[in-house]
C-alpha cells in the first residue's frame, strides 16, 4: 500500500491546469458500447478509476487505442457478451463504483446488463435502486443474487415509457439515459440530474445520433433510435480538482493560478469559497488565488452562522464538501458543514482533530468547524485516506501544516486525481511517494 511523505508549511506557487474530469469520464466511456462504430475521447484523466474500467472495457472485447496521454479511441465492434458471466468479470467490475455505468449500454444493445455490486468509496449507502428501477420500467427484467452480489438485468428491445426518479441520481439519470437512446419510442424522464457531467454524456450521445430533449434542465425527452454512430468528444476541466485547488492556496496561504477552469461549468463553486473569505480573481477561463494570511467566514445577513451544504446541480457538489470543511479549520469565524448525501463521509474528521482543528461533529452529517484563524497551525500527524474526496482533504492539511506527515492508501487519492504529486511538487510542494 502506497503513502505520502508530505513536509507542510510550504508556501506554493504557480500555475496548474485541472485534468479532465473523472466523473464525466465513466459516464462517457460506458457510453462507447452503445455503437460498433469508432469513439474518440479526449482530456481523459489518468487516474486509476478510469485505467480499471478502460481494463474492464477491452477484457470485453472492446479495441482501445492511446492516441496520446489523454486521447484514446474506442471499437465496440466485437463484445464477448458471455464473458459477462466469468469470474474475472465479476472480480474486475466490483472494484469501481463507475462499472455500474456499463448496465444501461449493455441492456439497450445486447440485452443483457450484468454487474458485480460495484465498489467504490466507502461513505455509506450508495443504493442503486435509481439505475435498476430505471431499467425495469423499460422493459427489463429483474434478479438480485445475493449470495454473489450479482446484478442481471435482460430483456429484447427496451420500451420507451415515462418515469419519475426517487432522486436526481447523477449517475442513474446517465444510465438509463443510455438505455433508452436505444430503446423504442418515447422515454420521459423527471427529476433528472442535470449536472454539468450529464449534459455532456447527452451532448456526446446526440453526436452519435440519439434524440435527446431538455438537456441542462430535470425534464429530459428521448425519441429512440434504431443505432448510433461514433463521434469525436472532449472532456471538461474536472470542477473538483478546480475546487481542490482553490482549497489548498487558501489553506497554504499560496499564490495559485488555476488555468482552463471550464468557468462557465463551475456553478456555485467559486462563490462557495468567497463565502469561506477567499479571494478569487477571473481572467477570462483562469482563475487566480492571491496569497492570504487570513481569510474570514461570512455570516447570514440576520448575522447566524455560515451552514454550507450539498445539494443536486445547481447546489454545490458534496465532492467538495470535505475540501471546504478543512478550509474552514484555518479561517476566521465558525461554520456548519451539512453533508446530506453521504453518512459516513464526514467521519474523517478525526483525523483533522488530532492535527489541532477545533471541529465538533454534531451528527454523521453535519460538523461545526470553529475556525483557527492561522493563529495556531495544524500540526503534522500519521493518517490514513478513507477516500477519494477525503484523501485529497488531509493532503491539502498536510501540506500547510508544520512538520511531517504521513498519509497512508493513497490508492484512494490516486483514483480522482492525476499525479497529483509531482503536479504539486512543481508549484514548490514537498511530497514523496514511498
Amino acid at each position: 500500500m502506497a503513502s505520502f511523505k508530505v513536509n507542510g508549511g510550504k508556501r506554493l506557487k504557480g500555475e496548474i491546469i485541472p485534468q479532465g474530469a473523472k466523473n464525466e469520464a465513466l459516464q462517457v466511456i460506458s457510453a462507447t458500447l452503445l455503437t460498433p462504430e469508432k469513439v474518440t475521447i479526449r482530456n481523459v484523466p489518468d487516474i486509476l478509476d478510469v485505467k480499471n474500467l478502460i481494463d474492464l472495457l477491452q477484457a470485453m472485447g472492446v479495441r482501445i487505442t492511446r492516441l496520446s496521454r489523454s486521447d484514446y479511441t474506442f471499437e465496440a465492434r466485437n463484445i464477448n457478451v458471455e464473458y459477462l458471466l466469468s469470474e474475472e468479470y465479476k472480480r474486475k467490475s466490483s472494484y469501481l463504483r463507475g462499472s455500474v455505468m456499463i448496465i444501461g449500454p449493455l441492456l439497450a444493445r445486447f440485452g443483457k446488463g450484468y454487474i458485480h455490486r460495484p465498489g467504490g468509496d466507502k461513505i455509506g449507502r450508495r443504493r442503486m435502486d435509481t439505475h435498476i428501477n430505471g431499467m425495469i420500467s423499460l422493459g427489463a427484467n429483474f434478479v438480485f443474487e445475493p449470495r454473489e452480489e450479482f446484478y442481471r438485468l435482460e430483456a429484447g428491445r427496451l420500451q420507451g415509457c415515462y418515469m419519475l426518479l426517487d432522486e436526481a441520481s447523477v449517475t442513474g439519470t446517465a444510465n438509463i439515459v443510455m438505455a433508452a437512446v436505444l430503446a423504442k419510442g418515447e422515454t420521459t424522464i423527471y427529476h433528472a440530474a442535470c449536472e454539468p457531467y450529464v449534459q455532456q454524456l447527452c451532448k456526446m450521445l446526440v453526436a452519435m445520433g440519439a434524440e435527446i430533449k431538455g438537456i441542462g434542465s430535470n425534464l429530459l425527452s428521448i425519441e429512440g433510435v434504431e443505432n448510433l454512430n461514433g463521434c469525436d468528444h472532449t472532456l471538461l476541466p474536472d470542477m473538483i480538482e478546480v475546487g481542490s485547488f482553490i482549497g489548498l492556496a487558501a489553506m497554504t496561504r499560496s499564490e495559485i493560478t488555476i488555468k482552463n477552469t471550464g468557468f462557465e461549468n463551475l456553478g456555485i463553486i467559486p462563490a462557495t469559497f468567497r463565502r469561506l473569505g477567499i479571494t478569487i480573481e477571473r481572467k477570462n477561463d483562469d482563475l487566480h488565488i492571491p496569497a492570504q494570511d487570513h481569510y474570514e467566514v461570512e455570516t447570514f445577513i440576520d448575522g447566524s452562522i455560515m451552514t454550507i451544504d450539498d445539494a443536486p446541480w445547481p447546489g454545490f457538489t458534496p465532492d467538495l464538501l470535505s475540501v471546504v470543511l478543512v478550509v474552514a479549520t484555518q479561517a476566521k469565524g465558525s461554520v456548519l458543514i451539512h453533508q446530506k448525501m453521504f453518512e459516513s463521509r464526514l467521519f474523517f474528521v478525526d483525523k483533522l482533530i488530532d492535527m489541532g482543528a477545533q471541529i465538533i461533529l454534531c451528527d454523521p452529517h453535519r460538523a461545526t468547524v470553529i475556525g483557527l484563524d492561522n493563529q495556531i497551525r495544524l500540526r503534522a500527524t500519521t493518517m490514513t485516506s478513507p477516500d477519494i474526496r477525503a484523501g485529497v482533504a488531509l493532503l491539502i492539511a498536510a501540506l500547510s501544516a508544520d512538520g511531517t506527515s504521513l498519509i497512508h492508501n493513497i490508492d484512494q487519492i490516486d483514483r480522482g486525481y492525476e499525479s497529483i504529486d509531482e503536479r504539486l511538487n512543481a508549484l514548490g510542494a514537498e511530497i514523496v511517494r514511498i
